[in-house]
């Protein structure tokens, strides 16, 4: 048998206050753009590896993960007292490729909006495919790992535990794959909404000014005359709408943080949790109706 089984079936140390995984068993993060990033490393990597990693990240062996300047940088428990120092870095897009994914994102005024708040289009990914591109790692080529144990496999355990908690982190902030692949939130959102402005300005029919305009009034330029922005716009009667419940919950409060004006015990997040889910219910009905 050779030495590297025993290397193995080694134990690692037990951890006090490390990054748990919120899963506790089947797939690792909740929205669609989390658990496709799971897919993704899952279609390039050694399964017994990445197993052998999201048991890692269910016992809270990652001690830290940062991220600064488009690199992952993590602190993973492992046998041994000292803890092993992992470093995850993302291929970043072209520019090229970029202006092309921005681009057609613009023509869109529903993947605008829905960027605005915070989520990521469930047909995003065929954005960056039509731009010769992908969001998601489609190759181990794509991703420069080092960490500091003797296990020569990549990824090794300890890397793969930090992918999986990577997967979470999205769920809270999509932007931050974004980011990875060498674009800030930021720097999307002014690029859309300068497309989007100048698409206004060409467009005589101003398809989509006010489904922007309604999500974010800075997105697009305002009318130059202040009358006609009381006026009617186009007919609604084929306007077509899919309502469904967003992928984040609560993001709107999640991005804004705790109010300062409420008691310290009194968390805003769950006193609203109902009412948000009775009006989404509520809207659901009434659109399917």
């Amino acid at each position: 048998m050779p030495w590297w089984s025993d290397y193995e079936r080694t134990r690692p140390r037990d951890v006090e206050g490390g990054v748990k995984a919120r899963s506790r068993r089947g797939k690792i993060g909740q929205t669609w753009w989390a658990q496709r990033w799971s897919q993704a490393l899952e279609s390039i990597m050694d399964s017994g590896r990445l197993s052998r990693g999201r048991s890692y990240a269910r016992r809270g062996q990652v001690l830290n993960i940062d991220e600064k300047d488009q690199v992952i940088t993590a602190r993973v428990q492992g046998s041994r007292q000292t803890p092993y120092k992992v470093r995850i870095v993302l291929q970043p897009i072209s520019d090229k490729a970029w202006d092309q994914v921005l681009e057609v994102l613009a023509d869109q005024a529903l993947f605008t909006a829905q960027l605005l708040a915070g989520e990521m289009p469930a047909n995003i990914e065929e954005v960056f495919s039509a731009a010769g591109t992908s969001l998601f790692p489609r190759s181990d080529r794509e991703l420069e790992t080092e960490c500091s144990c003797p296990d020569w496999s990549n990824p090794c355990k300890h890397i793969a535990a930090v992918y999986f908690l990577l997967g979470e982190a999205f769920d809270n902030d999509p932007f931050m794959l974004f980011r990875l692949r060498g674009r800030t939130q930021e720097q999307i959102l002014a690029k859309l909404r300068k497309r989007r402005a100048n698409r206004d300005e060409e467009d005589t029919d101003y398809d989509g000014f006010a489904v922007i305009h309604a999500v974010d009034s800075m997105s697009t330029a305002l009318p130059n005359d202040v009358k006609e922005f009381w006026g009617l716009g186009q007919s609604l009667e084929d306007f077509e709408v899919q309502p469904c419940a967003p992928q984040i919950q609560l993001s709107l409060l999640q991005r804004l943080g705790e109010p300062s004006f409420l008691p310290t015990k009194l968390m805003i997040h769950s006193t609203l949790r109902m009412t948000y889910q009775e009006i989404t219910e509520r809207a659901e009905s009434l659109a399917l109706e």
